[in-house]
Parts: structure tokens; sequence; C-alpha cells
């Protein structure tokens, strides 16, 4: 991997992140048209990936101190009910990533023809989120944190928008359009931070074993947090505001560009 490719994979990735489009399907096509091999593209998904977390936190750190703040002074405050739904929203990912993960990569691999086939099904998810009245919608109930957290593990599969299938899950089980948003990009936090330790300690992103260069992985990380700035600061309003249904069209035309890629 070139570090030009580092750099147009992390601006893609810090893009596509906060929007219902599934980031790691549009990494999966821009690496197969640029050529970049698969095994590279493991690595560097976990670099961006923990780029654009960090983008998240520099963009929302004031709500995330606050939370933290009402948390410690151990009261059962609604700030503390939050960051228990945020737990409780993690279990599911944690269960498939610590048991799971060899098996979910072995079996589906990254083919861009599946990812395309799930870039089709995160446009039918956020199609039938249209048909969701919002007269009894409420804030973020442990109902929807529980049903977050289980889209969130069945979107490990490739092409699976996270952001789209938590999403709709949490409009799915009655909870308003906006606090299921942010809520959707803070469950993700800690869980990519985790893994991106855990990548870390075991060495997995030296040159010798990612086999990308140092600069280019720096470059990709570099690119994507810059362009998750942008995208956590402007791109979640635009999610919160406009129908779901035209990030539907979006997906199900990258979906079939896939399948034909592939």
């Amino acid at each position: 991997m070139s570090i030009l490719q580092a750099i147009l994979l992390g601006i893609i990735q810090g893009l596509t992140e906060f929007l219902p489009v599934s980031s790691s399907g549009h990494l999966l096509l821009l690496k197969e048209l640029m050529g970049v091999e698969s095994g590279q593209n493991i690595v560097f998904e976990t670099v961006v990936h923990a780029a654009t977390v960090l983008s998240t936190i520099t963009v929302l750190w004031k709500f995330i101190l606050n939370l933290f703040s009402k948390f410690f002074k151990f009261q059962w405050n609604t700030e503390t009910q939050y960051i228990v739904k945020i737990f409780i929203s993690m279990i599911p990912v944690m269960i498939v990533g610590l048991f799971f993960k060899a098996q979910v990569a072995s079996l589906f691999g990254e083919s861009v023809v599946l990812a395309g086939v799930m870039l089709l099904v995160t446009a039918v998810l956020l199609t039938l989120t249209n048909f969701i009245t919002s007269k009894t919608a409420q804030g973020i109930t442990y109902k929807s944190a529980i049903w977050m957290g289980i889209a969130q593990a069945i979107a490990v599969l490739p092409g699976l928008s996270r952001s789209g299938a938590t999403i709709s899950a949490g409009l799915f089980s009655g909870a308003r359009k906006k606090e299921v948003t942010q809520f959707s990009f803070l469950m993700v936090l800690i869980p990519i931070l985790g893994e991106t330790f855990l990548d870390f300690i075991g060495g997995n992103f030296s040159a010798a074993a990612s086999g990308i260069p140092s600069s280019a992985l720096f470059a990709g990380f570099l690119a994507a947090f810059i362009s998750g700035l942008f995208a956590c600061k402007f791109m979640i309003e635009i999610v919160k505001k406009i129908k779901l249904y035209w990030f539907a069209i979006y997906c199900a035309i990258v979906g079939i560009i896939a399948i034909i890629v592939g």
C-alpha cells in the first residue's frame, strides 16, 4: 500500500464512518479498484477506525466529559443510566469479537460481492425506517440499547453499515432519530479502541506483520482523523435531518457496483 492509496482510503473512511453507508464496504470496493491486498486492508481498517473514533471524541468531548463527571458522582442520575446503556449495547459485539472473530473472518472473508449484497441489505433496512411513525418516539431506552447492540454485532459482516444497522434498530425499537444517531456513534468508541489496543500490543501494526509501511499507516490515520473531524461535525446533523431513504438509494447503487466489480 502506497502513501497516496492510504490517504485516499483514509479520507473515504473518515467521510463514510458517520453516514449509514458502510465505511467497510467502501474501503473494500476502493481497495479492489486500487489493487490493495486484502490482508493489508484488515490492519488498515483497524487503524482508520481508531482515527475516526478519536475524531468523534475530539468533536463530542464536552458531552463525553459531562457524562463521566456525572457518572463518577456515583448517583443513579440520567448520565449514569446513559453510560450503563452504552455498556449494555457493547456486550453483543464484545462477545463476537472475543469468541467468534476468527470464525467470522474465515467464514465471510473480505468478498467484494458479499459487501455489495450487504450494502443492499443496508438499503432495505434504511428504507423500512421510512415507515416508522415518530409520534410515540422517545429517548434511548434499555430496550433500544440492547437492540442497537445486537445490530452492531451483526454489522461485523463486511458491507453491512454499522451506523445504518444500529440507527435502524434504534428507530425500530421506538427511539427518536436525534438520540439514536448520537448514541450510535458513542457506543462504538470503547470496542474499537479496545481492538486497536489489543492489535497494538500484539504487534500487528508493524510493517513486518501488516505488510504496510509505517508511513502509509500514519498517512491513512491522519487522513481519516482530519476527514472524520469534518464528517462528525457536519454529517451527523445531516443524518438527523434528512430521510434515510436517500442513503438507501446510495447504498443500493454502490452495492450493485460492488457486485459487478466483484
